[in-house]
């Protein structure tokens, strides 16, 4: 596989998982991350990802877009991956139900 090739692939995988982590950042406000040992900085945090959720929101929607592109244009040099394109669904299904569903996915992660 070429290097250009590589370099895409790599662009798709990136893409998703900024997405995702994106989507992670914007339902950090219902999500206690690490409680006993980061709760003061959460606490402090929560209230400042509130704010931004919406462009955290907006970002993930962005990335994912980007990574589709980036999927597209590896489809058209037959040098996508498999492993790729399921990364790719995966985050945008998560991404998706995070936007839809921000206190159900709190919940079941919060173990309530």
């Amino acid at each position: 596989m070429p290097k250009g090739d590589q370099q895409r692939g790599r662009g798709t995988i990136l893409a998703s998982t900024a997405a995702l982590a994106s989507a992670v950042a914007a339902s950090s406000c219902c999500l206690p991350l690490l409680p006993f040992v980061a709760a003061a900085g959460l606490a402090g945090s929560s209230a400042w990802f509130t704010a931004i959720r919406p462009y955290l929101l907006a970002v993930s929607v962005i990335f994912i877009g980007f990574a589709f592109f980036q999927s597209h244009r590896a489809k058209q040099c037959n040098c996508r991956s498999k492993v790729s394109v399921a990364i790719l669904w995966i985050s945008a299904a998560i991404v998706v139900v995070m936007i839809l569903f921000p206190q159900a996915v709190a919940e079941l992660l919060a173990g309530v």
